[in-house]
């Protein structure tokens, strides 16, 4: 057997304490571990369970885990107050330090904006898309609320070291093209189920051009192929990023796939002449080019999520729409994913900007991307939005339409009444 590795089989040799290839069984030890104010209930449940003949019913290792509130915030019902008295009285009991309360923002914002994840790491957190924390270079992914119990209890977990798929994305993007278009293609491709239990590993020149906050969003919809991550090698920007969080860190050159490692499949892509990717109707692998579905007049936009919620997405809505007001008779909802976004925004006069426009600029959260909380699409409405899944009734009513876009094909649609060719405005 060859001793060459993929950087996934490199983080689980690690994380097992043996050298291990895909398909090896683990019992690995975990790094960071993540829950949130809607799956955190459950965990701590399953916690107590597990430690119920214990004495001393305590966590494996407090500085280890993050608890965030993101998805129901502030608490928009009886049920999810209760759930954040059950998750603050938790995290005093068990001196959890990396807490985050209603203020912060979305857990796959925070958790590297907050330095929780560095390159080469093995991070669960019970939330699907927790596969967004490959941009860093870990193998991260989401998890039950059950096995994050365990994790909690013993700070390991069972795996199956996944096969490795290795996207190689080459070529230059185009005029309002981003890597929100790229992974919409990928998944539009390969399907929703095309890289099941698979670490879907990103790399060409075309990936490595981007910043962090675009390679997130690659990152972020692993999962939306079925991917178990979505991994891309660290490099320099990478390392300027963790800098910047954790201070005199150094990035392990060695920390990548070895030449001759095995992978499942290798599919290549050049993106150059690519046009701008919507996902429609009901599922996130019906993905066509932009021009296939322009003039389809919607109701509302969603600019915000943990898949492109940042400043740099802001930034993108914000040059395309100048001084241009949002169509009459459409709601644009713009929703930082973080405090810390939302602090750059508003320095930049972005907010008063979509505030001019006819925005309404929220809070840091899940907001309705996740279907709760505020923002529901009535039956028959249509939205186009930058978040992650367009799945039936994801947003509101199942009778309503989501399509999914890059922040570009989102502002120019928010300005135009309808689906629009970025680039064309």
């Amino acid at each position: 057997m060859s001793d060459k590795q993929t950087i996934t089989e490199k983080i689980f040799s690690r994380a097992a304490e043996r050298p291990v290839k895909a398909g090896d069984f683990v019992l690995a030890n975990i790094d960071r571990a993540m829950t949130h104010d809607i799956t955190g209930p459950l965990a701590v449940e399953g916690f107590y369970e597990i430690m119920r003949n214990e004495k001393e019913k305590k966590v494996w290792d407090p500085d280890k885990i993050v608890i965030l509130f993101d998805h129901q915030v502030p608490a928009d019902s009886l049920n999810a107050a209760q759930n954040h008295i059950m998750l603050r009285k938790f995290v005093a009991e068990q001196d959890i330090k990396n807490f985050y309360d209603i203020f912060e923002g979305v857990c796959h914002q925070v958790m590297p904006e907050k330095g929780h994840v560095l390159p080469g790491q093995l991070v669960v957190g019970s939330d699907s898309h927790t596969c967004a924390y490959g941009s860093l270079g870990a193998f991260a992914t989401g998890i039950g609320s059950t096995d994050m119990a365990a994790v909690f209890a013993i700070g390991k977990l069972w795996f199956r070291v996944p096969e490795t798929i290795r996207f190689e994305v080459n070529g230059r993007l185009g005029e309002r093209v981003y890597s929100k278009d790229i992974i919409l293609k990928l998944i539009g491709d390969i399907g929703a189920d095309g890289a099941r239990y698979k670490a879907c590993e990103y790399a060409g020149d075309a990936v490595k051009s981007l910043d962090v906050s675009q390679r997130m969003t690659i990152s972020n919809m692993a999962i939306e192929m079925g991917g178990k991550a979505g991994i891309i090698e660290p490099d320099s920007i990478t390392e300027e990023y963790i800098k910047e969080r954790v201070p005199g860190y150094k990035l392990d050159t060695d920390l990548k796939s070895d030449d001759g490692a095995n992978y499942s499949d290798i599919r290549k892509y050049d993106v150059s002449d690519m046009p701008p990717q919507v996902a429609c109707p009901h599922n996130v692998d019906n993905v066509v080019d932009v021009t296939e579905v322009e003039g389809k007049k919607i109701d509302q936009v969603l600019l915000g999520s943990c898949t492109n919620g940042r400043f740099e997405d802001l930034k993108i809505a914000a040059d395309i729409m100048g001084d241009r007001p949002v169509a009459k008779g459409v709601r644009l909802l713009v929703i930082p994913a973080s405090r810390t976004e939302y602090m750059k925004a508003l320095k930049a006069g972005l907010v008063e900007q979509f505030m001019n426009a006819g925005a309404l600029v929220e809070s840091p959260c899940c907001g309705p991307c996740m279907g709760g909380s505020f923002g529901l699409l009535g039956p028959g409405e249509v939205c186009i939005a930058t978040s992650n899944r367009n799945f039936k009734g994801r947003q509101g009513s199942a009778d309503a339409f989501v399509y999914l876009s890059s922040p570009a094909t989102a502002a120019a649609s928010a300005i135009k009444g309808k689906i629009t060719d970025p680039r064309s405005v």
